[in-house]
């Protein structure tokens, strides 16, 4: 299972919300390359990158931080938020991500969304289903669908989707275990190679992660409250 520490990005800052309310905005680091750079120090090789102000804004716009951590680390770096047209893509590919990830995209406008997925292969492009109480969330999570988040992901599993990030924003930034339930269903009616994301608290919440089958966990909050240490993941990846 692949560990990926986030950063989110608000203001050119690394920051952490609460459920997706920007009210609850807490900011650790005004410099997220030097962030990017200690998970790299401590043997991490993927790293999520968030771009908040573009989720609200519904266009990229801290591209630049994307760049500097691109250029000046060899994290695999998964880019998302604001990711709303043809030339977000680019911005994004052009400026060192090697995956975007789309949610609202795919809600809202699933004939671009596929479009990608086709031009750009599935290995490049991450299918977002963030939810609360199973039904798919966007822009910036502001905005609630009526789709069920396991239709949605079955929908997208049959056209070709092969990644998958599925946050259940009750638990994110909680620090209080993952919906654990949701990833088995998750994991049980499709094949996609699932990112586990929102809620993690702990090592054992991890090892739990690996043995429901997640090829992946994000993780937030833990580690930026030290509830987490990059001591304790670099040890967990020297263990494998």
């Amino acid at each position: 299972m692949r560990i990926i520490p986030a950063i989110d990005i608000i203001d050119g800052k690394c920051v952490r919300l609460t459920k997706g309310d920007y009210n609850t905005q807490k900011t650790y680091n005004e410099n997220p390359l030097e962030i990017a750079k200690q998970f790299e120090d401590n043997g991490l090789k993927y790293l999520h990158l968030v771009d908040l102000d573009g989720a609200r804004s519904k266009h990229i716009v801290n591209h630049r931080v994307l760049h500097e951590i691109a250029s000046k680390t060899s994290l695999k770096i998964d880019f998302g938020g604001g990711i709303k047209s043809d030339d977000d893509v680019r911005i994004a590919f052009e400026n060192g991500a090697s995956q975007i990830t789309g949610g609202s995209i795919a809600a809202q406008q699933p004939e671009l969304f596929l479009k990608w997925l086709l031009l750009y292969g599935a290995d490049k492009i991450i299918l977002g289903a963030d939810c609360y109480n199973r039904k798919i969330a966007t822009q910036g999570w502001q905005q609630q669908s009526e789709t069920d988040v396991i239709d949605f992901i079955v929908d997208y599993a049959k056209k070709g989707v092969k990644y998958v990030i599925s946050t259940d924003i009750s638990k994110d930034g909680m620090l209080q275990g993952t919906a654990e339930d949701l990833y088995e269903e998750i994991i049980e009616k499709t094949d996609v190679h699932l990112i586990a994301s929102g809620g993690v608290s702990s090592i054992n919440d991890l090892k739990r992660l690996k043995q429901i089958g997640c090829e992946g966990v994000i993780i937030g909050k833990a580690i930026y409250e030290g509830n987490i240490s990059l001591v304790e993941l670099k040890n967990s990846l020297e263990r494998r």
